[in-house]
């Protein structure tokens, strides 16, 4: 094996001579449970063989035969290069968090970089979208989808380069559409964007991006993008420690003055750095935070008095 390093993205990976990627960090693998004595079921489904894709489905285990539940696409966060919709890290959030919001939720496992240079991801994204989108006739290939997915309800959702790839799906949305699936929401969480700066991961993992100011890396660049999402419902989460903080508040500003429409809310948790809630997810803000997208995806506002986090000004929670 070449020990030559020819490119190295630490804390993500490294790049040798002979081509192989070593990465540095990752939580491994869990599988799905479907077993009856757990409060939130969970399996895996195969939606295309060339190329490999995947997603891995919760729902929860208090469900009624034929209820109908609003509907989660989540895309997993690690820098499009780690990470998975099968780690212990994703499960355990997602498994709570459809335990406290009562939804259900297809977590999409996209083909990572620099393997897989992007749009790889946003491809993989939106193959899952559609393969969803099928089942909005209660005719499609999964039985929990057909019965008990909302397609009047649904949101898309990430954290860091997961909430990127939501927004960009969520722009291909609103120019394509998804046949009778209406989109009411999107929940951006430590979002990568990007503000300007040199970003040398996403140019060498974007072998055709256009600049700094490419739509899909920074959409405050381009406020014509913000105006065609549609009226949906935007809420963006940021940490005040977190060296993506002021992307988020970008995207916020942006999306404000676009004049696009919709309804967008952003908060800050005090204290805390990028993704937090993740690798803390006991402690007390990670709890709220959990809370309020639980809120957000059940079309409510959020009850200032429990939010232990920055309001912003001109927010309109309560």
């Amino acid at each position: 094996m070449d020990s030559e390093v020819t490119h190295d993205y630490h804390p993500f990976f490294r790049v040798y001579k002979d081509g192989h990627i070593e990465r540095f960090i990752g939580t491994p693998f869990v599988p799905a449970s479907d077993d009856s004595t757990v409060a939130v079921r969970s399996k895996d489904v195969v939606i295309s063989n060339e190329p490999k894709v995947s997603a891995r489905i919760f729902l929860p285990k208090t469900v009624t035969p034929n209820q109908k539940l609003p509907l989660l696409v989540y895309v997993h966060g690690g820098a499009f290069s780690i990470e998975s919709a099968f780690s212990s890290l994703y499960y355990h959030y997602l498994t709570s968090l459809v335990a406290d919001s009562n939804v259900v939720v297809v977590s999409v496992e996209y083909r990572l970089a620099p393997e897989h240079p992007i749009p790889a991801c946003y491809d993989d994204t939106w193959t899952v979208m559609e393969w969803t989108a099928r089942h909005s006739n209660g005719q499609g290939p999964d039985l929990w989808l057909n019965e008990h997915a909302d397609f009047n309800r649904v949101f898309v959702a990430g954290d860091s380069a997961g909430a990127n790839i939501s927004h960009n799906v969520m722009v291909k949305y609103s120019n394509e559409g998804l046949g009778s699936v209406k989109i009411l929401g999107m929940v951006l969480v430590h979002p990568y964007f990007g503000n300007k700066k040199p970003a040398k991961l996403w140019e060498y993992i974007c072998p055709d991006s256009t600049g700094l100011d490419d739509p899909r890396l920074n959409p405050a660049a381009h406020p014509g993008l913000f105006a065609k999402l549609g009226k949906i419902r935007v809420l963006i989460c940021t940490a005040e420690n977190d060296h993506l903080r002021d992307r988020g508040w970008d995207y916020y500003e942006g999306l404000k003055k676009s004049g696009w429409g919709g309804e967008v809310e952003i908060v800050e948790t005090e204290g805390e750095d990028h993704v937090f809630h993740l690798f803390n997810p006991k402690c007390e803000k990670a709890g709220v935070l959990m809370k309020l997208v639980t809120y957000f995806l059940n079309e409510n506002k959020v009850d200032g008095s429990i939010v232990i986090m920055k309001k912003p000004v001109g927010s309109s929670l309560n």
